[in-house]
């Protein structure tokens, strides 16, 4: 077995609603209970959501620890306030009236610049960020993994409900993203060069204020020395995302051993691939990469991808919590069977409010 050695983080963004499952614009309020903004807890432009950053992390385990620390902390913070904190990639039940941006003047250009794609704006996702030694090593790291977005997509799927109505899709949150037009797969790019001139020619062009507006499935990000993916609802359990996150970071090792170009797989092949599991989730015949047939199940595919580079901790964290997801099923499921319940979108909020703490629930894989 081996130690990748990389470090990792993960950012979550949750929404905050009212005791009626709507979602309300308490951000600020919610921060301010927890001790204010940090470098860990942070607003979000759209003032009914919050965000969480971990500490860089070496071990699943510590990861673990404060993805629940920080969960807490803010359902704390939201319930002292009447409020329910819940991890789903876009709201359950409609906003009372539309979501108003947070007080920020930057917030208040892009809703200028962009217009009604603000609308597509609320929605909720996980990032990863893996640790690399300088961008020219990070994007032969994108380039590697960008046949894998749809799995990690699959994976997360966890947004299958908007503004009360079924979208028929697991992750609605993907194709609310997919507005936008810096959102999608990166391109495939065979130079630093190439990937900062895209930047600025798209920035020049208008479609971006600045190139940190690319929102990209995974990039380099602006602010740290990582590869940051963004692919992934946010999950409903802290398990889960440190699932994503250990998985990543295998896919991230894999293609740091090996100093062959990546295959260059086209841009329409990928985003037809992550439509499809946009549509159907972990349910559906969601295309991996090495020529997987249609019946291997995706996460298998993963999961047997990267565990020649986990560790001991890693091996058995992600064999009990797929097995989990084996049983229960991945978070769009879970939604659909709340609702099947009684017919109630309502009690999606109450399943998704009492999940997205706990680390010892019986929802929480």
């Amino acid at each position: 077995m081996a130690d990748s050695g990389l470090t990792f983080g993960v950012e979550e963004e949750f929404l905050v609603v009212d005791a009626t499952g709507r979602p309300v614009p308490a951000g600020r309020s919610v921060l301010g209970g927890s001790g204010g903004e940090t470098d860990e807890l942070q607003h979000e432009m759209i003032a009914c959501q919050v965000e969480s950053a971990t500490p860089v992390c070496t071990g699943v385990g510590e990861l673990l620890g404060h993805l629940c620390r920080l969960r807490e902390t803010l359902s704390a913070s939201a319930r002292e306030r009447d409020l329910r904190l819940i991890a789903s990639g876009t709201p359950p039940l409609p906003e009372a009236t539309p979501p108003p941006l947070t007080s920020e003047r930057r917030y208040h250009q892009i809703a200028s610049h962009f217009r009604s794609l603000l609308k597509s704006a609320n929605v909720c996702g996980c990032h990863v960020h893996v640790g690399v030694p300088d961008r020219e090593t990070g994007l032969h790291v994108l380039n590697h993994l960008r046949p894998w977005l749809p799995v990690l997509l699959a994976v997360s799927a966890n947004s299958p409900f908007n503004d009360g109505a079924d979208t028929g899709y697991a992750s609605w949150r993907h194709m609310q993203m997919s507005n936008w037009p810096s959102a999608g797969p990166p391109p495939y790019l065979r130079s630093l060069d190439e990937y900062d001139s895209t930047l600025d020619t798209m920035t020049r062009s208008g479609a971006l204020l600045d190139p940190a507006m690319a929102y990209w499935d995974i990039r380099l990000s602006p602010t740290y020395p990582t590869v940051e993916i963004r692919v992934c609802d946010v999950t409903i359990t802290a398990q889960e995302a440190a699932l994503i996150a250990v998985l990543v970071r295998g896919l991230v090792a894999l293609a740091l051993l090996t100093d062959d170009d990546a295959p260059e797989v086209a841009q329409e092949v990928i985003r037809a691939d992550l439509w499809l599991s946009a549509r159907d989730g972990l349910r559906g015949r969601c295309a991996a990469p090495s020529g997987s047939p249609p019946e291997f199940h995706a996460l298998d595919r993963l999961v047997a991808e990267v565990r020649p580079v986990l560790d001991d901790e890693d091996q058995d964290f992600v064999e009990r919590v797929t097995r989990q997801l084996g049983r229960v099923g991945a978070g769009a499921s879970r939604q659909l069977a709340a609702f099947a319940r009684a017919g109630k979108p309502e009690d999606v909020v109450t399943m998704l409010a009492e999940a997205t703490v706990p680390c010892d629930a019986p929802a929480c894989p």
